[in-house]
């Protein structure tokens, strides 16, 4: 399924780590691109309680079949005990950028 594509999120509770993670998983070939935004504030139930938070967002731009890798290369990078990562299809779109991220989600 590599002409399928996915918008993944996840956050990260620094602006560094969030940009350290975006140049990670571009560098690995794991995505064509990943966008930060941020702060977001996050509100959330963990250990039984009411957290809010100041959070940096990642869109992170890959082909479906990037996307079981993907997950494992951030959980093992990400100092969350369970980090956010949730694959959103993409149903349309520009298609010389989804051929563009295909190409840059494969070995060069």
């Amino acid at each position: 399924m590599d002409d399928n594509h996915v918008v993944v999120l996840t956050t990260a509770g620094s602006a560094e780590a969030a940009d350290a993670l975006a140049r990670a998983v571009v560098e690995a070939r794991l995505a064509a691109c990943a966008q930060v935004g941020g702060p977001v504030r996050s509100v959330y139930r963990w250990d039984g309680a009411l957290q809010e938070d100041r959070e940096w967002q990642l869109w992170i731009k890959t082909a479906y079949d990037r996307v079981d890798e993907l997950t494992e290369f951030i959980k093992t990078r990400h100092d969350y005990d369970v980090p956010e990562v949730v694959a959103l299809p993409v149903l349309g779109g520009n298609t010389d950028y989804l051929a563009w991220v295909t190409e840059q989600t494969r070995e060069g």
